[in-house]
């Protein structure tokens, strides 16, 4: 196992090798196996280098070290890709089966066919989708208005797919897909810096390829992966904007005749961190996100407040006496207004189709039933318009609570209580089944093995985050909070699991975190090897190597998880005996 454990230590810099020189009674107790935990320097702390593969790795493999030093450069975009590849295979490989209407497309396909030809959605007549099925050219689009309950960006995403590839289910679930796709590389790239480690990233990548939820939602035309691409776009930006914040720290603090970088509290509380675009690129994300779906504002919320106690723990490593006095001074505003702001107005922006066509649902209120307003003479009637329609689908949302099959309390989420079937198609004269039957069915659930271990996961990572105070745990469960507890104040409300499929790429980075401490860090790393003791450790070495195979044996599992459920997030027709094989719990039924 190569150096990719999160707890790996970092270097140190040259001429501080450990900080403070050991005490005599240190050196004493070295006699006896005592190795004091090596302090990592202040410049490791604000900008902490990218682990290596062990020389031990290429050795075995007979790979000279110039050739080694290019395969890691390669490895940083290259093994990212690889997974990518694996994932869009597995999600475009027959992305038009079903050959049907499947669940809550019914809604977004036709209503983002709408949106993309006329600007606003239209009322569509009952009993449609088979005659669209069949020769979508011969169905009129529909040129009254329709009363829709989200915004439009999900279903402008939706709508460009059909407008490359047809008014089909090809068409309409393409431009998912490659979100569905694009998001795995994005948790590749977003999983090597918060561990600085490639393989972890491309592990918490993996994880999330074969996690059957978002395979299921990427292939079907639903906005709530679309949601999630942006939650994780938004997140990617802020994490890269933390990683350019404290390098600009470090690169204004003081350096002593040793070279070493020392703290300073005038420069930890004075210094301007200048344009942070990525921060601006993170609002328009979270913007594009409860553009989508309102839930995108609870995420709006929590990581505005996750970046600002990052710039709090940055101060405050660098030297800050009163690091959040300098925060509230140098960095609060542009925060808010890097984000909030700019996530409203690219909300506003993505209503132009219903603003310019002038024909949208309730699009005329304001100069008709609201025409008598008090703010008439201050708001244009297309913003007052448009607010009153956000009252009423508020209204709706709140109010949804009729009785759903498939409905599920977020308390069953993370164990999958209760999974959502978006197809079912029944077969008689199945001779390989003992019923006669075969079934082929949709289902929307995660990969089980992978959630459950998760659960321990989320367990692990608030222990690290309180006890540890590792800022990357902090990061995962406030990724996990957002996309999950909002749920918890609407139990009363119709919601279904596939609802998660917000978090799941978190829930992806904490098994990859506690698999990471699983397999310990390489030969190499550690106190011994930075305090030069030993260049041979057989504890370690059978540490890392028992690590390392339950590592690779959970992983596995996973995948053969996966894999066994296939045919139930594909569609495929199975006998019914073997799809009842597959109905681990009741309430899977």
């Amino acid at each position: 196992m190569t150096s990719t454990a999160p707890e790996t230590q970092r270097g140190h810099d040259a001429g501080d090798p450990l900080g403070e020189q050991p005490t005599s009674w240190q050196r004493r107790l070295r006699r006896f196996g005592h190795v004091p935990r090596p302090e990592t320097s202040l410049r490791d702390r604000l900008d902490p280098p990218y682990t290596r593969p062990g020389r031990q790795v290429w050795s075995v493999l007979a790979i000279p070290p110039h050739v080694a030093d290019r395969l890691v450069r390669w490895s940083a975009w290259g093994g990212p890709l690889l997974v990518t590849l694996v994932a869009g295979l597995l999600r475009f490989w027959k992305l038009d089966q079903p050959h049907a209407v499947i669940f809550d497309e019914t809604y977004y396909a036709k209503d983002a066919w709408a949106l993309v030809n006329q600007g606003y959605e239209g009322s569509w007549p009952k009993d449609v989708d088979k005659q669209i099925l069949n020769d979508p050219s011969s169905v009129p689009i529909p040129t009254d208005p329709g009363y829709v309950v989200h915004p439009p960006v999900g279903k402008w995403i939706i709508g460009f797919g059909e407008q490359l590839f047809g008014f089909t289910p090809f068409g309409w679930r393409f431009m998912v897909a490659v979100l569905g796709t694009i998001s795995v590389l994005l948790l590749c790239r977003i999983g090597r810096r918060l561990f600085r480690s490639t393989f972890l990233g491309c592990l918490a990548g993996l994880l999330l390829a074969v996690d059957g939820l978002h395979f299921v939602m990427s292939r079907t035309a639903l906005l709530d992966l679309i949601v999630m691409f942006f939650v994780l776009a938004a997140f990617g930006c802020l994490v890269v904007d933390r990683d350019h914040a404290r390098r600009r720290l470090a690169a204004a603090l003081p350096v002593d005749e040793e070279g070493v970088l020392r703290p300073d509290a005038r420069v930890a509380e004075t210094l301007r961190l200048g344009r942070r675009p990525w921060r601006l690129a993170a609002g328009v994300m979270l913007g594009l996100a409860f553009a989508t779906k309102w839930n995108g504002l609870y995420v709006l919320a929590a990581f505005g407040l996750m970046t600002v106690l990052w710039d709090v723990g940055a101060r405050r490593t660098a030297g800050a006496v009163h690091p959040y006095q300098a925060v509230l001074r140098r960095d609060l505003i542009p925060a808010f207004f890097s984000t909030v702001p700019v996530a409203i107005v690219t909300y506003i922006v993505s209503w132009t189709g219903w603003i310019v066509t002038d024909k949208g649902y309730y699009r005329n209120w304001a100069a008709t039933e609201g025409k008598d307003s008090s703010w008439s003479w201050l708001f244009p009637d297309w913003l007052r318009s448009l607010w009153h329609y956000e009252n009423q689908v508020y209204d709706f949302h709140v109010g949804l609570t009729s009785g759903h099959t498939y409905e599920s309390n977020p308390w069953s989420w993370l164990v999958l209580g209760r999974p959502v079937s978006y197809f079912y198609e029944e077969q008689t004269g199945c001779a390989e089944s003992s019923t006669g039957k075969c079934a082929a069915e949709v289902l929307a659930i995660g990969t089980p093995l992978l959630w459950w271990l998760a659960c321990f996961a989320l367990a692990y990572v608030v222990w690290r985050w309180f006890f540890r105070r590792d800022w990357r745990a902090g990061a995962i469960a406030c990724g996990v909070v957002a996309g999950w507890l909002p749920w918890f104040f609407y139990q009363e409300r119709t919601i279904f699991l596939f609802y998660a499929v917000v978090f799941v790429p978190f829930l992806c980075l904490a098994v990859t975190m506690m698999l990471g401490a699983i397999a310990g860090p390489a030969a190499g790393t550690g106190a011994r090897a930075e305090l030069g003791l030993t260049t041979h450790d057989p504890t370690g070495e059978r540490r890392r190597t028992l690590g390392a195979i339950a590592v690779g044996v959970l992983v596995l599992l996973i995948i053969w998880n996966f894999i066994y459920f296939w045919p139930l997030f594909t569609g495929t027709q199975i006998p019914e005996d073997l799809w009842r094989d597959r109905m681990w719990l009741d309430t899977w039924v």
